[in-house]
C-alpha cells in the first residue's frame, strides 16, 4: 500500500514539475515575444517607419523577428570575421532588399574610344601595403541612393570626385541625380552601368555639383541647363583587367574605382571584413576608396557604399581581399572601371 502511495505521489509530482516547466517555457516564449515587440516598435522610431495596416505590420514584423533571430544566431556562432545586426533594411525580405536597393545592370554598350585607352598601371611594379583615399582627403560624405537603383550613379560620381580631388587638389561633391536623368543608355532608378556614365560626363563637357543639380531618388527630366554647368570634367576612362584582383590592387592605390559586385549577402552588414557566401551575379555597384590588412592578417578592400550611414561601417564596408577565386569574392573584380583626369 505504501509503495502505491509513493508511486502515486511521484507521478504527481513529476506531473507537476512538467506542468511548471511547460508553463515557464509558454512565459519565456511570451516574454522573449513581448521583446522582440518592443524592439520592433523601438527599430520602427529609429528609422521613421510606419505600415499602412495591420496586416503589413503583421507581415513585416515576422520577417524583423526572422532577420533578428539570423542576427542572433550567426553572432553567437563567434567565428566570423564580420557581425550582423538592425539597420534600416530589417524589416525586408532578402529579395525584396535587392530588388529595391541595388541597380547594376549592363546595358548595351554606346560609347565609343574613351575606354580603349588601356590599362594605365599595367607596369606599376610597387603598391603600398595599404591605402586610404578617405583618410587622403578624396572621398566625400557618404551618401543616399534611397529607394531607387541608381547604385551607378553613385559610384561614377565617386571614382570622378576622387580621381578630380587627386588631380587638382579640390573635393567637390557631385550630382548622381544629373547622372539619373540625363545618362539615357542607362534607365535611371530602374539601374545602369558606370562605363555608360563615365562616356555621358565625357561627352557633356563635364558633370555639375550635387548643390547645383540636388539628389531626388527618382527619375525625372533632365534639366539640361543645370546639366551644362560643368563643374568637373574627365578626359576618358578604362576598365581594369577582368577577373584580376593584383590589377584591381595597382588601380586602387592610385584612385578610387566603381566595381559591381553581387550585394546580396550584404543586407544586415554591421561591421568587419565580408566574408560571406555570395554569388558573382554583379546586382550592385560600390566604389572601392581603399585596402588594406587587419590586425588578424585578414587583407580586405575597402568599399564606399551608398546605403546611408546607418548602414555598415558609417556607411562603408570591408569586403575581403585574395580570396580563391579569379574574380574575387561576390565578383569584385569582374566589372572594375575608372574616369582618366
Amino acid at each position: 500500500m505504501a509503495s502505491t502511495l509513493t508511486t502515486k505521489l511521484s507521478y504527481f509530482l513529476l506531473m507537476f514539475l512538467l506542468m511548471m516547466t511547460w508553463s515557464f517555457q509558454a512565459m519565456s516564449r511570451k516574454l522573449d515575444e513581448e521583446t522582440i515587440v518592443q524592439k520592433h516598435k523601438l527599430w520602427q522610431t529609429q528609422h521613421g517607419r510606419a505600415y499602412v495596416n495591420e496586416a503589413e505590420e503583421e507581415k513585416r514584423f515576422k520577417i524583423f523577428k526572422d532577420n533578428l533571430e539570423y542576427i542572433e544566431h550567426f553572432n553567437s556562432l563567434g567565428n566570423q570575421t564580420y557581425e550582423l545586426g538592425l539597420n534600416q533594411f530589417s524589416d525586408l525580405t532578402n529579395e525584396e532588399f535587392v530588388a529595391l536597393y541595388t541597380g547594376y545592370k549592363e546595358p548595351p554598350f554606346t560609347g565609343s574610344s574613351e575606354k580603349e585607352i588601356g590599362f594605365l598601371y599595367e607596369n606599376l611594379t610597387e603598391v603600398p601595403s595599404s591605402m586610404d583615399w578617405i583618410g587622403a582627403g578624396a572621398v566625400t560624405s557618404i551618401k543616399d541612393q534611397g529607394i531607387c537603383g541608381s547604385c551607378w550613379a553613385f559610384s561614377t560620381v565617386a571614382a570622378v570626385e576622387g580621381i578630380n580631388q587627386i588631380t587638382t587638389g579640390n573635393l567637390i561633391s557631385l550630382s548622381e541625380q544629373q547622372l539619373v536623368d540625363c545618362v539615357h543608355s542607362n534607365k535611371g532608378c530602374r539601374g545602369g552601368w558606370m562605363d555608360n556614365a563615365f562616356h555621358y560626363i565625357i561627352q557633356n563637357s563635364g558633370i555639375t555639383t550635387e548643390e547645383n543639380y540636388p539628389y531626388k531618388g527618382k527619375d525625372k527630366k533632365c534639366h539640361f541647363k543645370k546639366g551644362a554647368m560643368s563643374t568637373v570634367t574627365i578626359h576618358g576612362y578604362a576598365d581594369v583587367p577582368a577577373n584580376n584582383e593584383k590589377a584591381l590592387l595597382k588601380a586602387v592605390s592610385k584612385q578610387p574605382v566603381s566595381v559591381a559586385l553581387d550585394s546580396s549577402g550584404f543586407q544586415l552588414y554591421s561591421k568587419g571584413i565580408f566574408s560571406g557566401k555570395c554569388r558573382t551575379r554583379l546586382n550592385h555597384a560600390v566604389t572601392i576608396v581603399g585596402y588594406g590588412t587587419s590586425e588578424y592578417g585578414t587583407k580586405y578592400w575597402l568599399a564606399k557604399n551608398s546605403w546611408g550611414k546607418d548602414w555598415g561601417e558609417k556607411g562603408y564596408i570591408r569586403i575581403k581581399r585574395e580570396v580563391d577565386a579569379p574574380e574575387g569574392l561576390c565578383g569584385i573584380a569582374k566589372k572594375a572601371s575608372y574616369p582618366i583626369a
